[in-house]
């Protein structure tokens, strides 16, 4: 787990409600009203259509910060996984362009500081620049000073409690949940990065299938690895009772998209305006956003 200032007061604590499998994978920590004191007052990000409230979400798979535009560039471009660049920072100032305009965010290949990054904290440079005065980030692969490999989220919102989960499978593959409220009309919100291959997948998908059973409310975003019409993701849908608006809208690569590698999901008391994918290729994925309409029973400060 990934301190940052604004997470000195998360405090462990057992999930009573887990099951035994997810009391071995996850680790809960509570977010206390208290943390709150050492912020800046920021205004209520909650927008309303037709007298309904809506948060604006994406998910975005940012490569580290590497700008890939041709296949070629994997070899030729390769020494950038490894090694710093000054171009690094410009790109991560170009992805926190377009994050400024949503009020939570899913990210995926985030570098936790290590030497390809300068050992700049991606996740907080990005908070920073942004705006959002909540983050997190879970440090899935850790390869000593080369590379910190992470997921991440950014909010506008204050969440109640974190949970970090390791995947089945290969070390490597996790899920970060977000929770906001509390109890069974809380609002989950987990980010994903799946494995590549197919019976990988499948085992990890049956794993946050059974999560998700804990949840009336939730978003499933991230980088899936399959397609909508995969049947693992297929699979998914169906235990979990998802959907997803933008199914047919292709992400990878995002110079000539070809795959929809790149999900958001959401349960079926949600209801979504303006999904789309975003033509900004500043990584080798693009981009994929959201507006979801909550419903009245949902209480994001409780």
């Amino acid at each position: 787990m990934q301190w940052n200032p604004l997470m000195m007061f998360l405090v462990p604590f057992p999930s009573a409600e887990a099951g035994a499998e997810h009391r071995q994978r996850a680790r809960v920590y509570s977010y206390p009203e208290r943390a709150v004191s050492r912020l800046s007052k920021i205004q209520q990000t909650e927008r309303e259509v037709g007298g309904k409230q809506y948060l604006r979400l994406l998910s975005y798979n940012i490569q580290a910060g590497v700008d890939i535009r041709r296949y070629r560039q994997y070899v030729t471009q390769s020494w950038k996984h490894v090694l710093p660049h000054r171009e690094r920072l410009e790109n991560l100032n170009r992805i926190a362009d377009i994050l400024t305009r949503y009020d939570l965010v899913g990210l995926q290949e985030v570098d936790a500081g290590s030497l390809r990054s300068g050992f700049v904290d991606q996740t907080e440079y990005l908070a920073h620049r942004g705006n959002f005065p909540y983050w997190y980030q879970q440090v899935n692969r850790k390869l000593g000073k080369l590379a910190q490999h992470s997921n991440a989220f950014l909010s506008r919102m204050r969440p109640s409690v974190i949970v970090e989960h390791k995947l089945p499978g290969l070390p490597g593959r996790g899920a970060l949940v977000a929770e906001f409220g509390r109890g069974k009309e809380a609002l989950a919100v987990f980010i994903l990065h799946l494995a590549l291959g197919r019976r990988a997948r499948q085992r990890q998908i049956g794993y946050i299938s059974e999560v998700l059973e804990d949840y009336t409310h939730a978003v499933v975003m991230g980088d899936m690895n399959c397609g909508y019409d995969s049947d693992e993701l297929r699979l998914l849908v169906k235990l979990a009772n998802l959907h997803e608006p933008s199914c047919e809208m292709n992400t990878f690569p995002s110079w000539r998209p070809m795959r929809n590698l790149d999900h958001i999901l959401v349960s079926s008391g949600l209801q979504v305006k303006n999904a789309r994918v975003l033509d900004y290729t500043v990584s080798d994925h693009l981009p994929v956003s959201v507006d979801i309409l909550l419903p009245d029973s949902l209480d994001l400060a409780a």
